[in-house]
């Protein structure tokens, strides 16, 4: 009966929803069409085409870290479009992070139409905790200089000036911290009311060395999470705990291969784990050459390790301590092109001593870009778990259960999410308008 219930009101608030959209969908149109007479009438132009220019290249600027605004504002010799198919030029950027905590940006421009197979790629670096504006002013500035050489082609080059400033002496600056970036970071969060009280504290520390020919990544942190809750006179409180150290070796020895090593140590009531150190060499070859990883990448990870473990409580195999031997797997693909981006991983990992005792996971994201106006999003993971080696014999509490503060016996594990966003309407987007910010904010009453 309570399923049935639970169908009807799904039922309803579904038809519901649908009749909303529906509505403000028909209303909106109404209003369009309201507007569009109105400007015939005044002999208006329409908004469509009163911020374009008529000898401008259409530019499609494909990017999201960017301040879209900012680069309309400074760039006003292009016509900005919303959708790919409609440019004659493609701007795919894409980031990838620098050893020092910065961030690389690698901008491809992809000619199109008349510019097809002129393509180019350009590229700056930004320094961490770069304020965002110096940022902004570096993406812009090579954005023009991309842009030039399709815009020298059309009529709007006579608008076009160009400027010179001296370059600075080369000098020689020494590194006093050898590449060397160091971070330390602490939070904590408390939040209560009259019968409930949440409290936890996160303390990480991080040092990194990376360069063209060696990458060494170094962190420690440590956590700590407690509820209380009052119920009927009784208090009930469950805590969780946890360490971890891990580093990373890792040599470059051409554009396709690197070997190194895992380093690890760690502790967590959560998984039982008193305390676990591991030590694993790797080796790693990607299909495509790593000066191409900003665009695309095909990595194979293969280790094989060993780790020792002494757990809190005994275990449901009745081992307090025990050595183990594995090896794990990890297939990585990452692709950005025109028509989206996608990337899908392959974990899997198995211990020497028994074979049946593996995990095998699959994560997965895509946003495909599938007609005019309209994107597809998804993204998600399942794991096959068959190797937890440190549950608890006693189980766990019915506070631990429902606060998720141990881990409990499961095969499986998932995650999806799939949305789908379509946008309609003129294709020139160059008209920028801050007023009443994004008009998003909206109130409860």
């Amino acid at each position: 009966m309570h399923i049935e219930n639970a169908h009807v009101r799904l039922h309803h608030f579904i038809r519901n929803q649908m009749t909303q959209t529906l509505s403000i969908v028909l209303i909106s149109l109404f209003a369009l069409s309201i507007q569009d007479i109105a400007k015939c009438r005044s002999g208006a132009p329409s908004d469509s085409t009163s911020g374009s220019h008529q000898n401008s290249i259409k530019v499609f600027v494909d990017c999201d870290r960017c301040d879209d605004d900012y680069i309309r504002e400074e760039i006003g010799f292009i016509n900005y479009v919303r959708d790919r198919n409609q440019a004659q030029v493609h701007v795919l950027v894409a980031t990838s992070s620098t050893g020092s905590g910065g961030t690389e940006y690698s901008l491809t421009f992809i000619g199109k139409a008349q510019f097809q197979g002129i393509d180019d790629t350009l590229s700056f670096t930004t320094v961490k905790a770069q304020p965002e504006d110096v940022t902004r002013t570096s993406l812009v500035k090579t954005l023009k200089l991309g842009l030039i050489r399709y815009v020298s082609k059309t009529p709007a080059a006579d608008q076009i000036s160009i400027g010179y400033s001296a370059a600075t002496t080369n000098e020689v600056v020494k590194d006093w911290w050898d590449f060397w970036v160091f971070n330390l970071n602490m939070n904590t969060y408390v939040n209560g009311e009259q019968s409930t009280t949440s409290n936890s504290v996160y303390t990480s520390f991080s040092a990194n060395r990376v360069t063209k020919d060696l990458k060494v990544k170094i962190s420690a942190g440590f956590d700590y999470n407690e509820n209380s809750y009052e119920y009927d006179s009784l208090v009930y409180e469950s805590f969780s705990r946890g360490k971890n150290f891990d580093g990373l070796l890792a040599f470059s020895l051409d554009d396709h291969w690197s070997a190194g090593g895992f380093l690890s140590a760690w502790s967590s009531t959560y998984s039982n784990t008193d305390l676990a150190a591991s030590i694993a060499p790797a080796i790693e070859y990607d299909l495509f050459p790593y000066s191409e990883s900003t665009r695309r990448q095909l990595r194979f990870n293969w280790q094989i390790g060993y780790k020792n473990v002494k757990y809190i409580d005994t275990t449901i195999y009745d081992k307090t301590s025990e050595g183990l031997s594995y090896t794990a797997l990890t297939i990585s693909l990452d692709v950005k092109e025109q028509w989206g981006s996608a990337g899908v991983s392959v974990d899997a990992s198995d211990y020497f001593h028994d074979l049946t005792k593996y995990s095998v996971g699959i994560f997965g994201n895509v946003s495909l870009r599938m007609v005019e106006g309209l994107s597809l999003d998804i993204f998600g993971n399942y794991n096959r778990i068959h190797d937890q080696l440190s549950l608890a014999k006693e189980g766990a509490t019915a506070e631990e259960v429902l606060l998720q503060r141990k881990a409990l016996e499961t095969q499986y594990r998932y995650f999806v999410s799939v949305g789908v966003s379509y946008t309609f309407g003129s294709i020139f987007n160059n008209v920028v308008n801050p007023r009443f910010g994004s008009g998003s904010r909206s109130f409860s009453f």
